[in-house]
């Protein structure tokens, strides 16, 4: 029975990693030893950014909202009490979406979160 060679495997296993590693600096990637050690830790980060950019991004509306609202008077927690309060059911990054394109139908928004903090 002929013996089984594993050079064409090996050398795709290979292959991919350096592939991956496409425009790493120096010999991170062409050499495949250095670049699978970069791979992979460029793999965890990915992994990790992938959730703090949800986080990101709420901190961001947040901002831009309440940036919004201090225009009519309010606090952002003000704000969003009211919102609450006057059973408008829209979700932060419409609302910093609005805040920055349609300053009119935010500002009508504004003012049902405080006819709703009032009562």
């Amino acid at each position: 029975m002929a013996r089984t060679k594993r050079g064409v495997t090996s050398h795709a296993r290979h292959k991919k990693i350096v592939d991956m590693a496409k425009g790493y600096v120096g010999r991170a990637g062409t050499n495949y030893r250095i670049a699978i050690e970069k791979v992979e830790k460029g793999l965890q980060y990915a992994y990790r950014d992938r959730r703090a950019k949800k986080r990101n991004f709420r901190g961001l509306w947040i901002q831009r909202i309440n940036a919004g609202v201090r225009e009519h008077g309010l606090t952002y927690s003000q704000f969003m009490n009211g919102i609450k309060k006057a059973g408008i059911e829209i979700d932060r990054k419409v609302l910093a979406d609005l805040a920055g394109k349609e300053p009119a139908a935010f500002a009508q928004l504004c003012r049902q979160a405080q006819e709703a903090l009032v009562k």
